[in-house]
């Protein structure tokens, strides 16, 4: 293809966990510790504990639910009329102590995120993962700023009479990004979702083939920038189905029952989905498509 005929490309949006950081390795760690403590603390079978959080993780709409400790019913009584967040402080000391320890981008995200935006590429983030815990990761890895939008999902529900306020204990000016302008998307709007795509598009002020999408899941992902007209990368490298301990996120997800099963039927014959580039060592050979890749090599020669 000759320079004259190649798209000029002038936006990335990407998918943000198991695309710029590994989402489910630091979630695994971090939430299998905290149940291997509250079940030494409780005495309660971790089956249970298990079946009580899916249901509360349902109710919420997410798998990452700050208030979770204080509704699962067998810790309720386990703390026999204390606060169950303090009764298990230990337990949820393990799961935030191994959360930031677990959480970093993939190695060579920010170096090409900046190269990108040297050139006037926008880079868009979309995500289905809650306001709250998106904007800490984004602030934790150092790419507030390096996003020019993130579009998220809104935060979870709260039960009656509580507030967002009451799970908050640093000042107000520790909560939301500075630089990265954040936008919600509806709750319900879960992945793949072509209109969402195309307003994202449309905010941008971009035709389809202006744009290029990554993302880990091919079916989440691929088949949805592939119908919205978008150049879809597949980040191979980030594919976590098949890891060690991807069967506790199906036991304590959020997602229905349908769900589950249509995800580990897509990804059995994930074969019928073809992405146009798949990027399979790393984020940064997303550099290829924008004509980047000897740029970036000599710089790691330097």
């Amino acid at each position: 293809m000759t320079d004259a005929a190649r798209p000029q490309y002038r936006v990335l949006i990407t998918d943000l966990d198991n695309t710029l950081w590994d989402w489910f390795g630091a979630w695994f760690k971090s939430f299998d510790a905290m149940l291997e403590r509250l079940t030494a603390l409780s005495g309660v079978p971790r089956s249970e504990l298990e079946a009580e959080i899916r249901d509360i993780h349902r109710l919420r709409h997410t798998t990452e639910y700050s208030n979770l400790v204080n509704e699962i019913p067998a810790l309720v009584s386990a703390a026999r009329g204390e606060d169950p967040s303090r009764f298990f402080h230990e337990a949820l000391h393990v799961l935030r102590s191994t959360r930031r320890a677990e959480t970093r981008l993939y190695p060579a995200v920010l170096e090409t995120l900046r190269m990108l935006r040297e050139r006037g590429i926008r880079v868009i983030a979309y995500t289905e993962s809650v306001a709250y815990w998106t904007e800490w990761r984004i602030k934790y890895t150092g790419l507030d700023g390096m996003l020019d939008v993130l579009y998220s999902a809104p935060d979870h529900d709260l039960p009656t009479g509580m507030t967002r306020d009451n799970l908050r204990h640093l000042s107000a000016d520790s909560y939301g990004l500075r630089m990265t302008e954040h936008r919600h998307i509806p709750r319900e709007a879960t992945k793949p979702n072509v209109a969402v795509l195309r307003s994202i598009l449309a905010d941008a002020g971009i035709e389809p083939e202006q744009a290029v999408y990554i993302g880990d899941s091919l079916m989440k992902d691929v088949a949805m920038a592939q119908a919205a007209g978008v150049l879809d990368v597949h980040a191979a490298y980030g594919e976590a189905q098949a890891a060690e301990g991807y069967d506790l996120l199906r036991r304590v997800s959020h997602w229905s029952d349908s769900e589950i099963q249509r995800e580990r039927t897509l990804f059995e014959h994930r074969e019928t989905i073809t992405p146009s580039v798949v990027c399979e060592s790393g984020f940064h050979q997303i550099l290829s498509v924008f004509d980047l890749k000897g740029i970036y090599d000599r710089r790691r020669e330097q």
